[in-house]
C-alpha cells in the first residue's frame, strides 16, 4: 500500500506502522520528485492497519488524511477499506423541492450513535422531509461535542460509529428514500489535538478569525492546503455517497487569491456530480448577505447552491417572541415589514445600516434568484445552543404560534429546514456541551460561556457547565414526546404542511414570485399572507381576530382553527390553493 504525506518544512520523514510510540516498525519515506513537499513509501497494510508519521525524529503522528481515529485525535490513524459496508443504489436528490432536517448525532438520541439515529429514520421518511443534514462528524478530543472542534477533517469521529457507522447510516437512509447531508468546518480546526502546523503552512497570520490564526488559503503553500480542504470534502461526497454538504461560516474563510477557494470547492463539486452522473450541491453559512455566494461561477459568483438565511430567521423569531436584543433589533422594530422584506427579497439587510453592526450592510438578491437558494428556518443549532439555557421556541410559545412558525417555513418560497424535534415542538432544551479532556481548556470554556452570559445580565450559577455530562444529557431528545396529545398535534400537522408543499410548490419559484400582505389592528390582530406558486399562506400572530379576504379565494388545504369566511383567528395559520 502507497503511504504520502505533504510535509514540506521536514528533512526526514518515517512512517510507523503496527504499534505506538515506543513500538511498531519504521519505514523511511522518499521524497516525491513529481510534487515538491511530498514524501512516500509502501508498505504491507490492510483495512484496520494502525500507522503515523515521524517528522525529523519527533513524536510520531497521525495523518493529516487520516479516514479514521480509532483512539481519537491523539492516536494513530487506521487504514480504512473506502469500498466497504453496505451500499445502496441511489440516484441522488437535488436541492430543488427539498426540505431538510438538521441533525445532531449526538443527541437525537441518548445512545448517540449512527446505528441508534437509524432507528429513527422511519419517522423522518413518514414525517416527509427529504434530506437528514447532520452536523460535523470530524473526530474531536473526548466523546461528547457539537463537533465544530473537529481536528481530523477527512475521518470520523469514533464514539458516533467511525467510517463504518456513517457508511451503515447513510446507506439506511438511502433505503428510506433520504439523501444525507454533512456539514463541514473548512475555517478553522478545533484547539486541542490539531497536529496540521507540524506539518505544513495550514495556518497563517495574514489573516485572524475568532478562533486565532485563520486556514491559509493565500498565503505561501496555500496551494496545498487548498487542496486538502477540497479533497476532504470530495472524498466525503465519494466514498459514504452523501448528497451535499454545508459549509460552516465561510465568512471567516480569509482568501485574497482571484479564484476564491469557495469557487474552486464548487466548480470540483460540480465536476463530481458529473462525473457520478447525480446531484450533489454545496449550502452556505455566511455572515455577508452578499448575492455573489450563490451567484453562478460564470458571472462572477462564487457558485454555491444555496444559503442559509439568518434575516428571515431573526425577523420570524421577534415577529413570534418580541425579543429585540442584540441583532434582533433591528428586526423587531416592526416585525411584520421586516419578514414581509424577508420572503420577498430574502436579505433584509441590502446595503441597509444595521445597528448590530454599526454599519451598512449586504447587497440586494436579483428578482430572478431561484428562492431555493436560500434556506429558511424557525430554529438552528446556532438559534438554540447559543443562547444562554439553549430554550427551543416551543418553550416560550404555545403549539398554535409554533404551528404558524411551521406554515411560514414550510410553505414558504425557501428551502425549508428544521432542528431534529421541532416538528413535534420538543421541549427538551439543545445546550452547549463540550467534553475536553484538557482540564485547562474545560476550564477556560466553562469560565468564558459563563463570563459571556453574565455580561448580558445572566447570574453564572444559571448558565449550565458545557463539561457537566447532565447538560448533554438534558439536550437529548425525548421520543416518548411525539406521542403525547399537544406534541402529537403538531407532528400531524409539519406532515401536513410538507406533504402541501410537495404537491403544490414549484420548484422553479423565484424571488419576484413572491408577494407579501401584512395588516393589523388596534384590538391586537397582526396577520401576514404569502402567496406563490399555487399557495396563499396566512398566519395571525397576534391576540385578536383579522380579517382577511383573501382567505376567501381558494381551497384550503391546511388549517390550524376550524374557520370559515375571510375570519382569520388569534394565533391560527391557513394554507389555500389558489
Amino acid at each position: 500500500m502507497l503511504f504520502e504525506v505533504w510535509a514540506p518544512d521536514a528533512a526526514r520523514v518515517r512512517l510507523r506502522t503496527g504499534a505506538g510510540e515506543h513500538g511498531g516498525t519504521d519505514r523511511p519515506m522518499e521524497t516525491d520528485p513529481a510534487r515538491p513537499g511530498w514524501w512516500r513509501v509502501s508498505a504491507p497494510a490492510g483495512p484496520g492497519t494502525r500507522y503515523g508519521f515521524v517528522l525529523d525524529d519527533g513524536p510520531v503522528r497521525p495523518d493529516p488524511r487520516s479516514r479514521r481515529q480509532p483512539d481519537g485525535p491523539e492516536g494513530l490513524s487506521a487504514v480504512v477499506d473506502d469500498e466497504g459496508g453496505p451500499r445502496v443504489p441511489w440516484p441522488g436528490r437535488g436541492l430543488p423541492g427539498a426540505v431538510l432536517y438538521e441533525l445532531h448525532l449526538g443527541t437525537f438520541t441518548r445512545a448517540g450513535t449512527f446505528d441508534a439515529a437509524a432507528g429513527h429514520l422511519a419517522h423522518l421518511a413518514d414525517l416527509g422531509v427529504t434530506h437528514v443534514q447532520l452536523m460535523p462528524l470530524c473526530p474531536f478530543p473526548g466523546r461528547h461535542g457539537w463537533g465544530y472542534d473537529g481536528v481530523a477533517p477527512w475521518a470520523v469521529h469514533e464514539p458516533y460509529g467511525g467510517p463504518a457507522g456513517l457508511r451503515r447510516f447513510v446507506a439506511a437512509a438511502h433505503a428510506h428514500g433520504l439523501g444525507v447531508v454533512l456539514d463541514v468546518v473548512h475555517n478553522h480546526l478545533g484547539p486541542s489535538g490539531n497536529h496540521l502546523p507540524a506539518f505544513g503552512p495550514y495556518f497563517t497570520d495574514r489573516h485572524h478569525t475568532p478562533w486565532g490564526a485563520a486556514v491559509n488559503l493565500d498565503a505561501p503553500g496555500s496551494d496545498e492546503v487548498r487542496d486538502y480542504f477540497v479533497g476532504s470534502a470530495l472524498a466525503f461526497l465519494r466514498a459514504y455517497d452523501l448528497d451535499g454538504l454545508r459549509l460552516d461560516a465561510v465568512h471567516a474563510l480569509a482568501d485574497t487569491r482571484a479564484e476564491h477557494f469557495l469557487a474552486r470547492l464548487s466548480a470540483a463539486v460540480d465536476a463530481l456530480a458529473a462525473e457520478l452522473g447525480r446531484p450533489l450541491f454545496l449550502i452556505a453559512e455566511s455572515d455577508r448577505n452578499d448575492p455573489a455566494t450563490t451567484a453562478p461561477r460564470e458571472r462572477g459568483g462564487l457558485g454555491l447552491h444555496a444559503q442559509w438565511n439568518d434575516d428571515f430567521h431573526h425577523a420570524l423569531h421577534t415577529a413570534l417572541t418580541g425579543e429585540a436584543q442584540g441583532y434582533y433589533a433591528d428586526f423587531a422594530r416592526d416585525p411584520l415589514a421586516a419578514l414581509a422584506k424577508t420572503l420577498t427579497g430574502g436579505f433584509f439587510h441590502d446595503g441597509t445600516y444595521s445597528g448590530f453592526r454599526g454599519r451598512g450592510h449586504g447587497r440586494p438578491l436579483d428578482a430572478a434568484t431561484p428562492a431555493h437558494r436560500l434556506v429558511g428556518y424557525a430554529q438552528t443549532h446556532d438559534q438554540i445552543g447559543n443562547r444562554a439555557l439553549g430554550d427551543r421556541l416551543a418553550a416560550g410559545l404555545s403549539p398554535e404560534r409554533s404551528a404558524c412558525a411551521a406554515a411560514l417555513v414550510l410553505c414558504g418560497p425557501f428551502t425549508p429546514m428544521l432542528f431534529m424535534g421541532e416538528e413535534w415542538g420538543a421541549r427538551t432544551p439543545w445546550q452547549y456541551f463540550t467534553d475536553h479532556p484538557d482540564p485547562r481548556l474545560a476550564a477556560a470554556v466553562r469560565t468564558g460561556r459563563r463570563r459571556e452570559f453574565a455580561a448580558h445580565g445572566w447570574a453564572e450559577a444559571d448558565i449550565p457547565d458545557p463539561q457537566d455530562p447532565a447538560t448533554r444529557e438534558r439536550s437529548c431528545l425525548d421520543w416518548d414526546e411525539p406521542r403525547r396529545p399537544d406534541h402529537a398535534w403538531l407532528l400531524e400537522w409539519h406532515r401536513r404542511l410538507i406533504a402541501v408543499r410537495r404537491e403544490h410548490l414549484d420548484p422553479a419559484l423565484r424571488l419576484g414570485d413572491v408577494t407579501v400582505r401584512t395588516g393589523s389592528t388596534a384590538e391586537g390582530a397582526r396577520w401576514l399572507t404569502v402567496r406563490h406558486s399555487t399557495l396563499l399562506v396566512a398566519v395571525n400572530l397576534g391576540d385578536a381576530p383579522a380579517d382577511v379576504p383573501e382567505l376567501a379565494e381558494g381551497e384550503r388545504l391546511a388549517t390550524t382553527h376550524r374557520c370559515g369566511g375571510t375570519r382569520l383567528p388569534a394565533h391560527a395559520a391557513v394554507v389555500l390553493k389558489v
